[in-house]
């Protein structure tokens, strides 16, 4: 019985000596903390508040990326069936469209030549078209501004110029896409 009661009390020693270092931890952290000021509490406080409010935009602005997910999926399809060319009628409406952007530019074209490249996996192919233009300055601007407001979508890749009797010449190098899915 001596030997249990002497197990006991040594339990109870350990059980609150870990207790009185426990509280003596505690102790210490609290002094550590009461010794910051006023200011630096403040400023501490300030500082978590201004990232709580940054957390905080960072979550709405998420929930809002995800809302419109859907619509830009529509928006990306639209653009895609618009933008993009049907291969059957591709090359001539290409065609059409450039010459008419040349004519209300009042440039000079030397026709234009097309190339075709299979993009694999992307459901487009790709089209490059090569021409030579002639105008004054101005024109040229006007067609370079056509070409970007054009309802097709062209990518302009490569642009050369010299000059020219008629001002100056342009050779040019473009690309578009044609829908292939």
């Amino acid at each position: 019985m001596n030997s249990m009661h002497s197990a006991w009390h040594k339990w109870i020693g350990i059980a609150l000596g870990v207790l009185l270092t426990a509280d003596v931890a505690l102790g210490v952290f609290l002094w550590q903390t009461s010794r910051q000021g006023p200011q630096e509490m403040r400023a501490e406080s300030q500082r978590l508040a201004t990232e709580s409010k940054l957390l905080k935009a960072d979550i709405a602005r998420g929930e809002k990326i995800r809302a419109s997910l859907p619509q830009v999926g529509k928006d990306c399809d639209d653009f895609y069936r618009q933008s993009f060319l049907d291969p059957v009628t591709g090359y001539s409406d290409i065609e059409t469209d450039l010459d008419a952007i040349a004519s209300k530019a009042g440039v000079q074209t030397s026709g234009f030549s097309f190339k075709q490249k299979d993009v694999k996996d992307r459901g487009v192919t790709q089209i490059s078209i090569t021409t030579t233009v002639n105008a004054g300055y101005p024109a040229i601007i006007e067609f370079m501004n056509g070409l970007q407001r054009s309802k097709y979508f062209y990518l302009l890749d490569e642009v050369q110029m010299s000059a020219a009797e008629s001002g100056v010449q342009l050779q040019i190098g473009l690309h578009t896409f044609f829908r292939t899915a």
